[in-house]
């Protein structure tokens, strides 16, 4: 069986094309740079043959155009990869929210119009997959196009951790909850250490761009700090992280609008918000010997994932294995060491040279060390595939 996996960002395309169940890449792809009329990037690879070519300063006004680039490469270039788009037996994707539908659903109207009523929560998101999805219903109308939602994962957290305080009704008619995002990445975690160590008690620590943290016990979520929308929790590149609820109407009371509150929560806040200068962790990292901003924002995001681990590994009861991935958790090693720094007392200890050595899948605390760090590059699209294959042979 031959599943394409189509990874939706906010201004990239990702994908990836598989043979199952022998989990055999056959292509890679990706678009950088969505919108932009003159300095789009595209990148494809025959990971068969070794083809591979890149091509810059596109005009990609849209994610439609990318598709339409991708599979062009993918069947008609000279670094093809099959003869026929109508080979590809299943499209996965790697969705994000919809309203009643938390693990993985077949794409069709029903699910569709849970996407679109959750806009509001994960507006970006869910507005490009939508477009995504609606062009390879259209190019591939009899092809089985199924969603692995980053909700499935979190479905095993107890509801007294899931809920606000709120008025009950309105978990009941508006399904207000915390979710929980980046339900791949941490699965691809929770998979990779216990095939290599058994059931264990992890802290996996997704930082980049969007950051999480989520507490796994025997291979099950059992808490995130994501919450109810993609907003919350730890400070992100420029997203608030959590937020008193009663901020807005006192930026209200004092003549915000609410159209303003929301550009700010949404575009500029978190790092770049507080240091003025930056959203990239890579830039700031080389600013904080001389500038305060950039220091205090570095500070902030590193205090956020002590606060968020310490709390987890209470409710975990104890902590085997504390992991780093994503772009910032598998390159900032400064970042790493200022994290196992303040959680030694849990038991973490670092060796500050192979910290330093960069290497992914790697082990980076002592010898003996209570706690065992890992850095580990995630593998979203492996968890899709996966997903997305049982879905359609259990059909």
């Amino acid at each position: 069986m031959i599943i394409l996996i189509c990874n939706v960002g906010s201004t990239s395309l990702k994908f990836k094309l598989y043979q199952m169940p022998e989990e055999i890449k056959l292509a890679t792809g990706k678009v950088e740079r969505v919108g932009d009329r003159s300095n789009a990037i595209f990148s494809f690879e025959n990971t068969n043959t070794g083809f591979k070519e890149t091509l810059e300063k596109l005009d990609m006004p849209t994610y439609t155009d990318g598709i339409k680039l991708f599979i062009q490469y993918l069947t008609k270039s000279e670094g093809a990869a099959i003869d026929s788009i109508d080979l590809v037996d299943g499209i996965g994707f790697k969705t994000v929210l919809s309203k009643g539908f938390y693990g993985v659903h077949l794409l069709d109207e029903a699910v569709l119009s849970g996407m679109e009523e959750y806009l509001d929560i994960a507006p970006v998101h869910n507005s490009c997959y939508l477009e995504a999805i609606r062009e390879f219903r259209s190019l591939l109308p009899e092809k089985a196009l199924v969603g692995v939602f980053e909700t499935e994962f979190h479905t095993t957290i107890p509801l007294e951790r899931k809920l606000y305080g709120i008025p009950y009704e309105w978990y009941e008619q508006y399904g207000i909850q915390r979710f929980g995002y980046h339900g791949a990445s941490h699965r691809y975690i929770s998979e990779w250490i216990n095939e290599r160590y058994g059931k264990s008690k992890i802290i996996s620590c997704h930082l980049g761009g969007s950051c999480s943290i989520c507490a796994i016990e025997d291979g099950r979520s059992i808490d995130t700090s994501f919450g109810f929308s993609l907003q919350t929790g730890v400070l992100h590149a420029n997203r608030v992280g959590d937020l008193d609820a009663y901020i807005i109407p006192f930026l209200m009371n004092r003549g915000f609008t609410m159209e303003d509150i929301l550009s700010g929560l949404d575009n500029k806040g978190g790092l770049l918000g507080i240091s003025g200068v930056s959203n990239d962790m890579r830039f700031l990292m080389e600013q904080v010997e001389k500038n305060d901003r950039a220091a205090l924002a570095v500070a902030m995001f590193c205090n956020d994932i002590v606060r968020y681990a310490g709390a987890f590994y209470a409710q975990l009861g104890g902590l085997d294995h504390l992991v780093f991935t994503g772009g910032i958790g598998e390159n900032q090693s400064d970042i790493r060491a200022e994290i196992c720094k303040r959680l030694a007392v849990l038991g973490v200890e670092l060796d500050e040279e192979a910290n330093r050595n960069l290497k992914t899948d790697n082990v980076i605390s002592k010898q003996g060390s209570k706690v065992m760090v890992h850095i580990i590059a995630t593998d979203e699209e492996a968890i899709v595939v996966r997903k997305t294959y049982q879905h359609l042979t259990e059909r």
